[in-house]
Parts: structure tokens; C-alpha cells; sequence
């Protein structure tokens, strides 16, 4: 005689997050993934600032910033503890985006190219995990527009030549792997 077994989906096994500790996980993670983002453009503004980058970048930037205050208003409404990380992030986010434009405007969109392909990853992820989720629609709809976004300035890059950088699969490869374990770190710390 045989027994069958019945899978629920959905159901949360010991050790998953429960709703709340994904939402502020979800939060967090976005927060200083935006923080980060801005860092990174600020670094290469500094150094592509006056280049015909330039103007590009400081677009990016500044939706960057806009997201990031939304963040910065979903974490104090919500009372979630920003990740550990941002000093890091900080300093970091800065070096990749200074020392990417160093190596030239091109290296600087290969590096915005593997950045955003990273976060329209995670982005992804958390939209389908906020689908069914009728109390976070806002929420959603906040993920997704970023995600847009997102989806754009990996686009600007393209378009920019960032396929055309010495290395880079290589430099892209690097950036991506980075990005996955910061925002992997930025969930949990």
C-alpha cells in the first residue's frame, strides 16, 4: 500500500521569515541597495562629471536619490533598523563607481550595466513574493517602478557602449557577484 504525500505551497517551514520579518528584510535590503546605487553614481560623477557622461549620469543619480527617499521614509515609518552595512556600502558604492569611471566612461557603463542587472534580479523576486500580498500593493507598485528604473539605466549603459570595455565579461562578472553578496549581507545585517 502506498501513501501519498501532500505538498502545501506556500507554507512557511521552520526557519522561514515570517511576513513581517520579510517585509523588514524586503526593506531593508532596498534601502541600502539605493544608498549603495547613489554612492556608486556619486563615484562616477566625480571623476565623469565634467565628460559627456556626465549629464547621464547625473539623471541616474537623481532617480537614485529619488528612490532612496522612499526608502528613507519606509524605514522610519515602519520603524525597520537600517542595515548594519551602510558605512560600508558608503565607502564602497563610492570606490566601485570612481574606480570604474577611472578605467573610462565605458567601464563606467559596464559597471552600471552588471549593478542594475543584479538589482532587476532581486527586484524581480521580491514583486513576485509581494503578489500575493494584498495589504503590500504600494509596496509592490514601489518595487516594480524601481525595478522599471532600473531596467532603464542598465539600457543607458548598453546603449553607451558598455559591452565595448576591455574585459567585460570579466569586469561585469565581478560587479554582478559583488552586488548579489551585498545584497545578500544587506538582508541579513
Amino acid at each position: 500500500m502506498s501513501q501519498q504525500c501532500e505538498i502545501q505551497v506556500g507554507r512557511r517551514l521552520p526557519g522561514d521569515p515570517t511576513r513581517e520579518q520579510m517585509l523588514e528584510r524586503l526593506i531593508r535590503v532596498d534601502h541600502a541597495g539605493e544608498y549603495g546605487a547613489v554612492r556608486i553614481y556619486e563615484g562616477q560623477l566625480a571623476v565623469l562629471g565634467m565628460s559627456a557622461s556626465g549629464p547621464v549620469i547625473e539623471r541616474m543619480l537623481d532617480q537614485e536619490c529619488a528612490h532612496l527617499e522612499t526608502f528613507d521614509r519606509l524605514v522610519a515609518d515602519r520603524r525597520v533598523r537600517p542595515s548594519a552595512l551602510i558605512p560600508l556600502w558608503h565607502l564602497a558604492g563610492f570606490a566601485l563607481g570612481a574606480g570604474t569611471a577611472l578605467l573610462g566612461e565605458k567601464a563606467a557603463m559596464a559597471c552600471t550595466v552588471a549593478v542594475e542587472e543584479a538589482i532587476d534580479e532581486h527586484y524581480a523576486g521580491q514583486i513576485a513574493r509581494l503578489e500575493d500580498d494584498g495589504e503590500e500593493a504600494e509596496l509592490r507598485r514601489t518595487c516594480k517602478q524601481f525595478r522599471d528604473d532600473e531596467l532603464e539605466h542598465r539600457n543607458t549603459g548598453l546603449e553607451l557602449g558598455a559591452r565595448e570595455t576591455p574585459g567585460y565579461e570579466l569586469l561585469t562578472g565581478v560587479v554582478k557577484a559583488g552586488s548579489r553578496l551585498a545584497i545578500w549581507l544587506s538582508t541579513r545585517l
